[in-house]
């Protein structure tokens, strides 16, 4: 009888065991890509790059240092942002306006 005790202890964990894996191919390896990916993306800006913030702010990289990006985001304005708030290129993640409804 004990054999079957510990058979059925085994057996009870399989959907948890399922539920992980399903969990680790649908949820965590995707995100570990995207921030592997995200992260190679900040270590190949350059002066000239044209980027969105993690707040929203679009601008074109106008110096850099390990931690710090130097942005231009109109005539001679310059902001000072930390790398890890670039969020990626500016023409991936800009949505257009929508169009006013009439009145």
């Amino acid at each position: 009888m004990e054999a079957t005790g510990a058979g059925s202890g085994f057996v009870s964990f399989i959907p948890l065991i399922l539920i992980f894996v399903v969990f680790y191919f649908l949820l965590i390896r995707p995100q570990q890509k995207q921030a592997k990916a995200h992260q190679q993306f900040l270590n190949e800006l350059k002066n000239g790059n044209k980027v969105i913030t993690k707040g929203g702010i679009l601008g074109t990289i106008t110096g850099l240092t390990d931690t710090v990006v130097t942005l231009e985001i109109a005539q001679d304005v310059r902001v000072k942002v930390s790398r890890s708030a670039i969020a990626g290129p500016e023409s991936s993640n800009v949505v257009a306006a929508p169009a006013k409804a009439g009145g």
